[in-house]
């Protein structure tokens, strides 16, 4: 009669667990198919994002040629056939990595996270700034994690930063100059 009793109601540890193991096998399974689509899509992202980056126009003759709206005619004075003046050539850009930096006076609690790219004009600078750019994050770190949010909040404050960066790099460079320094993100955190 006792078996009866356990083969009927199902009453026993053993048939209780065999469901919420089936559960939890289901959640742990939803889980790890969650996590694998998130690093597959944080990867495409990835990806996606650097090829746009790859394909961009560095010059203004670049983008005119992908956009299809070049100048035929030369216009007067550097106008083109509407009127509008024309856009500077900018030369070739060095991009740095990301810089995430405490500002002065802060202790800690406003940040700065800077992209900025440097233009300039020929291949043996671009190539010694290749070669030396753990100095010059150094240097650009430094520079920046002594500027307080007030210095640099303002466009007069950070085109000077701009200017100090690009003269304090370029006083030890050898084989050419820093044109421009070119802010690509700017976010401070107060």
């Amino acid at each position: 009669m006792a078996d009866e009793e356990n083969s009927e109601g199902q009453n026993t540890p053993q048939a209780q667990s065999g469901g919420g193991s089936k559960k939890s096998s289901m959640v742990l399974i939803l889980l790890v198919v969650v996590s694998t689509a998130a690093v597959v899509f944080n990867g495409v992202m990835m990806y996606m994002n650097t090829k746009k980056h790859e394909g961009a126009p560095k010059t203004v003759e670049e983008l005119e040629g992908k956009v299809g709206h070049g100048n035929a005619e030369g216009g007067e004075h550097g106008e083109g056939e509407h009127g509008e003046e024309e856009l500077e050539t900018i030369g070739k850009t060095i991009p740095m990595e990301t810089f995430l930096v405490n500002l002065s006076g802060s202790r800690g609690r406003s940040l700065a996270k800077v992209d900025m790219e440097f233009e300039v004009d020929g291949d043996r600078v671009a190539d010694e700034i290749e070669k030396r750019k753990p100095q010059i994050r150094d240097i650009v770190i430094i520079l920046l994690s002594s500027k307080t949010y007030a210095e640099i909040e303002k466009t007069e404050g950070k085109n000077a930063l701009r200017d100090e960066i690009r003269d304090t790099v370029n006083a030890f460079l050898t084989k050419g100059k820093i044109k421009r320094v070119l802010f690509t993100n700017l976010i401070f955190n107060r």
